[in-house]
């Protein structure tokens, strides 16, 4: 019978052995409104440890905020003739709109390649499936490009040393948000890892959403997009002829 009761909790006394993560945001929802000029996300939490167990030295942080994936199709520009025409190009199934790492220390000093790649930690470590099934020197190539354009557009970075731990238990992290940054459903990922090994991780959402007549445009456009179109057409139109309309009266 003690043989039993032993077996049936020893589950639960090896997972009491490993830390627990308490992970938090500074803000849940995140309302893009026509004055928006980006954000700065706080990440922090606290590391619990089983049983008055003393915090590990070896313990560092890395957070990972990602946006919704993708499918991107990148095409490659040649000069032929005098004029620049579209030549090769290649199609990714799962691109994160938004990717941003922070860590405690650079992320290929605290954990093994293996490991960056399954948890995706690193920016050189995503997953972008090429859907062209083509060499996979001309894949990389294009994915490099994919994500050079990234770096350049702010939606994609990596911060070393941009996580702080204090006392070896509560940790904090800033990543800063784009002002063109895309809407939808995020996560912010935390990993605790000790000795090149991920031993917790936790995940909290974060929604990034269009407000106020940010959001009425974008609804009017994806729901309505012939009558959209043409408004924006009569728009342009009556703008135009005002501005001429103006023009001659002043000249006069």
């Amino acid at each position: 019978m003690r043989k039993l009761f032993l077996l049936l909790i020893a589950p639960l006394l090896i997972g009491a052995e490993s830390p627990r993560l308490v992970p938090d945001v500074s803000q849940r929802k995140i309302e893009i409104i026509y004055s928006f000029t980006g954000a700065e996300l706080l990440l922090f939490g606290a590391i619990l440890y089983p049983g008055g167990r003393a915090p590990s030295d070896d313990a560092q942080i890395a957070v990972v905020v990602k946006g919704p994936s993708e499918p991107v199709l990148i095409r490659e520009k040649r000069k032929i003739a005098g004029m620049w025409i579209n030549a090769d190009s290649a199609d990714f199934r799962s691109v994160p709109s938004f990717y941003a790492l922070a860590s405690s220390k650079p992320i290929a000093r605290i954990v093994d390649p293996r490991t960056a790649v399954i948890y995706e930690l690193g920016i050189d470590n995503l997953q972008l499936s090429p859907a062209s099934g083509g060499d996979p020197a001309e894949d990389r190539r294009f994915e490099t490009g994919l994500i050079d354009l990234k770096r350049r557009g702010g939606y994609y970075s990596e911060t070393d040393s941009g996580v702080e731990i204090s006392e070896g238990v509560l940790y904090r992290a800033r990543i800063a948000i784009p002002a063109r940054v895309p809407v939808g459903r995020y996560t912010a990922e935390t990993f605790l890892i000790e000795k090149g090994r991920v031993i917790a991780a936790a995940t909290r959402d974060i929604e990034i959403d269009k407000s106020g007549m940010e959001a009425f445009v974008a609804q009017a456009a994806e729901r309505h997009g012939f009558l959209y179109g043409l408004f924006a057409v009569c728009l342009s139109l009556a703008l135009g002829w005002l501005a001429s309309t103006i023009f001659k009266r002043l000249r006069e």
